[in-house]
């Protein structure tokens, strides 16, 4: 399948349309699978309007079982994971995706934004990993 693209506007999108957006492109993979790339999604995305200056664009690609999620954003500065302290009011969110994903980081982009990405290979996802 080739990337699926979902434009971002310069104001926080809804999170529950990017979830609604998520489940209508991968409702052949089960509920579990779904719900975990909707995570990852929604957590990239709180990233890029808290951190990366707003606006942008977030893409779906599959590849048999895995699903790449990429977000881009104006800002040069890499993602900071923070220390997953559940009682922080801050700090979760890339800790989730590191949990969630197979593999995730970023790369930088020529207008001087960058793109990070999450692969969630469905095969091997676990809950309790």
């Amino acid at each position: 399948m080739g990337a699926l693209v979902l434009d971002l506007p310069h104001t926080v999108p809804p999170l529950v349309q990017v979830r609604r957006w998520v489940a209508a492109e991968l409702d052949d993979l089960g509920d579990d699978r779904v719900v975990a790339v909707q995570l990852i999604a929604t957590e990239l995305l709180t990233n890029v309007y808290d951190h990366g200056g707003g606006s942008g664009q977030i893409r779906l690609s599959r590849d048999a079982n895995r699903i790449l999620v990429e977000v881009d954003d104006g800002s040069p500065s890499p993602p900071v994971m923070g220390d997953g302290n559940p009682k922080s009011v801050r700090g979760r969110g890339l800790v989730l995706v590191d949990k969630l994903a197979r593999s995730w980081g970023y790369r930088s982009r020529a207008d001087g934004g960058k793109t990070v990405w999450a692969l969630v290979d469905c095969e091997t996802l676990s809950w309790t990993s």
